[in-house]
């Protein structure tokens, strides 16, 4: 059997900081709030869940954030792990930004214009990712990088000496 777990007595001002949480319009922010000024009233944790519809788990971690972080335990924190990384880093800047400014003819794709899948394709084929991602990843990649994604029509050049002129908007 695990020993009751408690709240330390509060001070007035963390109790008035709990109370005002009581009112906060982030709902994990209310729901810490309730469970920590239960506990600090000598409520055991396996009651609190009751009451609150909850698990005692989440009674259980709210107080041991408590006892960690103090007030800063009623901010939800990102959920993301910590361990995750890009899957397209800064170290591919410079190539992707090569690949970005040739025809996707040029690696077998049927098509002129790049889209953001088939930037997964050719990265992917490059073994630049593990597995073909989304077009959102590559998108995400890029902007993440400092590349801003357009069109790529706008990046692709013509050999022909009057391609700039060629291509000025006509003046009326």
């Amino acid at each position: 059997m695990q020993p009751q777990l408690f709240v330390p007595p509060l001070s007035p001002e963390h109790r008035h900081a709990l109370r005002t949480g009581l009112r906060a319009a982030e709902a994990f922010t209310a729901r810490r709030c309730q469970i920590l000024l239960a506990s600090a009233d000598g409520q055991a944790p396996s009651a609190i869940a009751r009451a609150l519809r909850c698990t005692s788990p989440t009674v259980r971690n709210a107080i041991h954030a408590f006892a960690r972080e103090g007030l800063d335990c009623l901010r939800e924190k990102s959920s993301r792990p910590h361990s995750a990384q890009p899957l397209l880093d800064g170290s591919r800047a410079e190539p992707l930004k090569e690949i970005l400014h040739q025809r996707p003819r040029a690696f077998g794709k049927p098509t002129s214009l790049w889209t953001l899948d088939l930037v997964a394709e050719v990265c992917h084929a490059k073994g630049w990712t593990p597995r073909v991602v989304a077009g959102e990843t590559i998108r995400q990649a890029l902007k993440r990088l400092g590349i801003g994604w357009r069109r790529a029509k706008r990046w692709i050049t013509s050999p022909d000496p009057a391609y700039a002129r060629k291509k000025k908007p006509a003046t009326v």
